[in-house]
């Protein structure tokens, strides 16, 4: 499979990756925006701007695109998430100039009407407001409050409530002016088709489009934690719910993948944006929490970001259960894992899970362009073609290290939500 990498005079990233596994092509366009390049007072932007974009052009009237994809064959959509905002379209690989075509014309023809905008605003405050009505929602939200004093990582993708009630339409395209440029995008295509060819198209649709203003530098550092944080949330339901998050380095820091592991020993393996998912029952978590009936479920993740994230293990607890006994159970389990290494064959089932779980994320054409930019957001692609090496170089005294380094007491902020029935 050939990797192709260049990048056009206007600044455009390409990453061009031909497979003939199937005849389908998919192309990502990734911009560097996200909550991280957020301030208060536009918190949510990045996820209302992306919003904006289906809304179409005038070339591509809002429905147009996905009328022309669903012609195709085709999906079509897009996401936005801590260091980015993404669209993808994957097609028959004949018709790989449909998603350019749409996507060059994205890029810098979307008219936020102030029709449109007020429209769209109703659709996010509704989105938001609808999101309030989940437990999860409400006590993770808290806790990266809580966890975070300085970085901008500490505010949901969705952003604040009175943020979206006052953001102006000018401030939105001033930040789709800034951040929606080729300068500052990726384009990510792989798929059945010549990598030579695909790259003079790319030059074609992409190469006339002006760069954009130079871009805002993130300056925040998260300081380091001095002591556990705790939060209480009450709500309504019927069930309560613990999150306890830690700060980890960012992902390309070499002590994720002995995290990733240590998570999969933990809380079973997670923690893609895409792919499908392995079972946890034989994690340490589940053994010791479900099957007793501390808790309901149990699960862990990481995130994977350009700036240091958290990883985070949240449980269901079970019915009548105080969650004082289910924090309890889950710290005995993090304190065993800090005073004794795990075992070899679990060191290895664990690795084993990873692996599984990164294949199901990167099997298919539309996971393998997904990877081509998403880890180019946060690393390189580098990063993913030595994904499977660095998990199976973790030790058995790797994960006892990460697990003393960083889940620690100082470094832990702990959430509750207390059901009020």
């Amino acid at each position: 499979m050939t990797l192709l990498r260049t990048k056009l005079d206007n600044g455009l990233q390409v990453l061009i990756r031909e497979s003939h596994a199937a005849p389908v092509v998919s192309a990502w366009v990734w911009y560097r925006a996200g909550v991280r390049n957020e301030r208060q007072g536009m918190t949510g932007i990045s996820h209302w701007v992306e919003h904006m974009l289906f809304k179409g052009s005038e070339r591509w009237p809002e429905g147009a695109a996905d009328e022309a994809v669903a012609r195709e064959g085709g999906v079509f959509n897009g996401m936005t998430w801590y260091d980015f905002t993404t669209y993808y379209e994957t097609l028959p690989a004949h018709r790989i100039s449909v998603a350019l075509d749409i996507e060059s014309d994205r890029m810098h023809n979307a008219t936020f009407t102030p029709e449109e905008v007020e429209s769209e605003r109703s659709v996010i405050i509704s989105e938001r407001q609808g999101n309030e009505n989940s437990p999860h929602f409400l006590l993770s939200e808290e806790v990266l409050a809580a966890a975070y004093r300085v970085h901008s990582y500490g505010h949901e993708t969705l952003g604040h409530l009175c943020d979206l009630q006052t953001m102006t339409r000018d401030m939105l395209h001033d930040y789709y002016r800034t951040y929606y440029a080729p300068n500052n995008a990726i384009l990510a295509i792989a798929g059945d088709f010549n990598a030579g060819e695909i790259e003079r198209i790319t030059e074609r649709y992409f190469g006339e489009i002006e760069a954009g203003p130079e871009i805002p530098p993130v300056t925040a550092v998260e300081p380091p934690q001095r002591g556990e944080r705790r939060v209480v949330v009450e709500g309504a339901g019927q069930t309560d719910y613990l999150n306890v998050a830690f700060h980890i380095p960012a992902a390309r820091h070499k002590d994720f993948f002995a995290l990733t592991v240590l998570n999969a020993v933990l809380a079973g393996a997670s923690g893609f944006l895409v792919g499908g998912g392995v079972t946890n029952h034989t994690s340490r978590l589940y053994q010791a929490l479900v099957e007793r009936e501390f808790a309901i479920d149990i699960s862990g993740g990481l995130m994977t970001t350009v700036d240091p994230g958290l990883y985070q293990l949240m449980a269901t607890a079970w019915p009548g259960r105080p969650l004082a006994d289910v924090e309890t159970a889950l710290r005995v389990e993090i304190e065993r894992l800090q005073e004794a290494p795990v075992t070899q064959a679990e060191l290895e089932k664990a690795q084993q899970q990873a692996r599984a779980l990164f294949a199901y994320a990167s099997e298919s054409t539309t996971h393998q362009a997904f990877w081509l930019g998403y880890s180019e957001i946060f690393a390189d692609y580098e990063w993913f073609t030595h994904y499977l090496d660095n998990i199976t170089a973790v030790t058995t005294e790797d994960v006892q290290r990460v697990a003393q380094t960083y889940l620690r007491s100082q470094n832990r902020t702990t959430g509750w939500y207390l059901a009020r029935k």
